[in-house]
């Protein structure tokens, strides 16, 4: 079986560089425009299921990558594939919202000493709920194709239990809007045979949280 996971296309708050949880925006004209780019080149991935995070920016971004790529599918929603709940910073900068710029700053560079957001959640928070539902999918074993729309933060902390250095949370940078990552999954052996693939030129990749 293969999962391709694809984080949401770009919106306002990451346009600015902010801090972007639970709060429910859409994309932005670039964000869509990123997702179209994304969908036409996988047309002649037939994907057989698609499982999203119930945030608008990760279904919007599942549903232009399907109608794209010219597969017709229902898009199921899973709480478990949200961003990290950055709880009181949501849509601050980071070091401007309720946590001490030091404390913020280890967010992205200390993430695993990385207290938490205030009323939001930790590094490790993120790792247990989305890696249950990567176990869940792997389990059954199906031989299937399937899509996942989901966000920067959750999917380093999915891969996590995947990666050859589990140390470095971020595995070298945040991952870029509608960037792709395949896991393949054949009994019960797990790998990761696509990492961070962008469909779309280098020059429209920008991270604004480094």
């Amino acid at each position: 079986m293969l999962i391709y996971l694809i984080r949401h296309g770009e919106t306002a708050a990451n346009a600015k560089g902010l801090l972007q949880g639970w709060k429910d925006e859409p994309l932005n004209a670039n964000g869509i425009r990123l997702a179209e780019i994304t969908g036409r080149e996988l047309r002649g991935t037939h994907f057989d299921c698609c499982f999203s995070s119930p945030l608008k920016r990760a279904v919007q971004t599942v549903e232009i990558v399907l109608r794209e790529s010219e597969n017709s599918i229902p898009v199921q929603t899973d709480d478990r594939l949200k961003e990290i709940n950055v709880g009181l910073d949501d849509s601050k900068p980071v070091g401007g919202g309720i946590l001490s710029a030091e404390e913020s700053r280890k967010f992205l560079d200390d993430p695993w000493n990385f207290s938490g957001f205030p009323e939001g959640e930790n590094i490790s928070d993120v790792c247990r709920r989305t890696q249950e539902f990567l176990r869940e999918v792997i389990a059954r074993d199906d031989g299937r194709t399937y899509l996942v729309g989901i966000h920067g933060c959750a999917v380093r902390a999915m891969l996590n239990c995947i990666y050859d250095k589990p140390d470095d949370f971020w595995h070298g940078h945040l991952p870029y809007n509608c960037c792709v990552n395949i896991i393949e999954a054949v009994n019960g052996s797990v790998k990761l045979v696509v990492d961070d693939r962008i469909y779309y030129p280098a020059e429209l990749a920008v991270d604004l949280y480094n």
